[in-house]
């Protein structure tokens, strides 16, 4: 992995390379990030350009036998921790490190979702447990095969319980040439004894401009559909991804008629819009859910008069626009976002589509035509 297969990032790259350069690297470092902005490849990459053997002067060589071996996450000095679903033949992460290895060069970029559907999950949870942290220790208390520096990578610190407290000395007081990085996405559910102990490199989410143009380039979509897809993911280019596979592309039209039924009473036609959506696939519906949820958003930055920070696609931009001038408020907006977020927890449980949307539907018409709130809802409307 190189510097230069990571999409975007270019200002966090030029740090770390500085960093190497003028001999700083701290030995314990968080790069916290959101899910799909490219952290667990930048922290590949940064290992990477540590242990290359002929050095460029912004990236790993990616030809010498230590890039070589990164390349496949095969080299002897290169270690990585991550959540696992243990069982009677599963004890320590080492004992998936073929599907963990077959993950990364199948696509770096991916989520706990992804890894769970890998691996033989179950009803179980995953966690980083007490029998892998006497792992780390041991791997790392030998010396170095062939690299000046030994590296762990640690995906997700935060499914380490309080068995984490066990890695606490290494970190602190680490052997010689060790380098632990750690890659997070939620630096408030890390052991804080964890987090004290490293340096914390943030990396923003992707901007929407380089989501746009890697679906373009990569993915062969069109303008339009690449602007829509990069603002429902928001950065996160997992999702970006997944959306090119999954998402119908009339969730702008499908979710504008669907306010506008509740908006105009036609429970008839909406039982019928239940039927089709119940139809499109457990994807497509939490799809279509999170563009409306984003949707919504938007709107009411309209209705607050912040139309300088909306970041809909221009064929959205006039919907809104009519809808946060005519059928909208602000007590709306956030009493229809709560539905859909409940909504797309049952969804992710398997609840009946069917039911489901219909219930919600039904809530729309009571928010919408009779501006009754689900309780709770602070009622700023006029």
């Amino acid at each position: 992995m190189q510097f230069k297969d990571i999409i975007g990032q270019d200002e966090i790259k030029r740090q770390l390379v500085q960093t190497v350069a003028e001999n700083r690297v701290s030995h314990a470092q968080l790069f916290l990030s959101c899910d799909g902005s490219g952290a667990l490849p930048m922290a590949i990459a940064y290992a990477q350009y540590i242990n290359c053997l002929d050095k460029k002067a912004d990236d790993s060589c990616g030809e010498c036998s230590s890039c070589r071996k990164y390349g496949r996450y095969i080299h002897p000095d290169l270690h990585f921790s991550y959540p696992f679903f243990a069982s009677k033949d599963v004890k320590t992460a080492v004992d998936v490190l073929d599907e963990w290895r077959s993950m990364l060069l199948e696509d770096p970029y991916f989520d706990m979702d992804i890894w769970r559907s890998k691996l033989s999950a179950e009803n179980k949870q995953a966690n980083i447990n007490i029998a892998e942290c006497h792992d780390i220790i041991k791997k790392l208390s030998y010396k170095a095969f062939e690299a000046e520096t030994k590296v762990l990578i640690m995906w997700l610190p935060e499914y380490l319980d309080k068995e984490g407290n066990s890695l606490l000395k290494i970190i602190e007081e680490p052997p010689q040439n060790t380098l632990f990085l750690l890659v997070a996405n939620n630096q408030e559910q890390i052991l804080s004894t964890l987090l004290s102990r490293t340096q914390i490199v943030k990396i923003p989410k992707l901007p929407h401009a380089v989501v746009e143009s890697y679906l373009m380039e990569t993915q062969g979509l069109s303008e339009n559909q690449a602007t829509e897809y990069s603002f429902l993911a928001d950065g996160n280019l997992i999702e970006a991804k997944q959306l090119v596979v999954t998402t119908h592309n009339e969730n702008a039209d499908h979710f504008a008629e669907w306010l506008r039924m509740g908006y105009g009473n036609r429970v008839l036609d909406m039982t019928v819009f239940v039927d089709q959506i119940a139809g499109w696939g457990r994807e497509n519906q939490k799809n279509f859910l999170r563009y409306g949820i984003s949707f919504l958003r938007e709107c009411a930055l309209l209705i607050s008069g912040a139309d300088e920070l909306v970041k809909l696609p221009l064929s959205a931009m006039d919907t809104a626009k009519k809808l946060s001038a005519h059928v909208l408020s602000l007590t709306m907006a956030e009493a229809i976002i709560s539905e859909l977020e409940t909504a797309h927890y049952h969804v992710e449980r398997n609840a009946n589509p069917k039911i489901l949307f219909l219930d919600v539907s039904l809530q729309l018409v009571k928010i919408i035509k009779f501006k009754t709130f689900p309780k709770g809802t602070q009622h700023i409307y006029n």
